[in-house]
């Protein structure tokens, strides 16, 4: 999906489509765990990426790791997903 990072979803439609409290996902951006966009009012608007982040911190969480345990987390997994994309990419070009 070309618009997988396009900001569609108000916090309350995102915080009930992954199960969540409005306050979390609060919490989580001041921490810098997600950046949604933001509309020219200022209002916040999540993409269907920033789902997809905010259902990766549940499941970390619920396998006990802490928000500064998560923080590092993150990058190393967004990291792995571009290493094994560009492999793959890389390998579709040798064949």
């Amino acid at each position: 999906m070309a618009d997988r990072d396009r900001g569609v979803y108000s916090i309350t439609v995102a915080s009930e489509l992954v199960g969540m409290g409005v306050q979390n996902l609060r919490a989580y951006e001041a921490r810098g765990l997600l950046v949604p966009a933001r509309t020219e009012g200022g209002t916040r608007r999540y993409s269907a990426d920033d789902l997809d982040r905010l259902r990766r911190i549940r499941d970390l969480l619920t396998a006990g790791l802490n928000l500064a345990g998560i923080a590092m987390v993150l990058p190393l997994q967004d990291e792995n997903g571009r290493l094994r994309r560009a492999l793959a990419d890389r390998s579709a070009k040798e064949d």
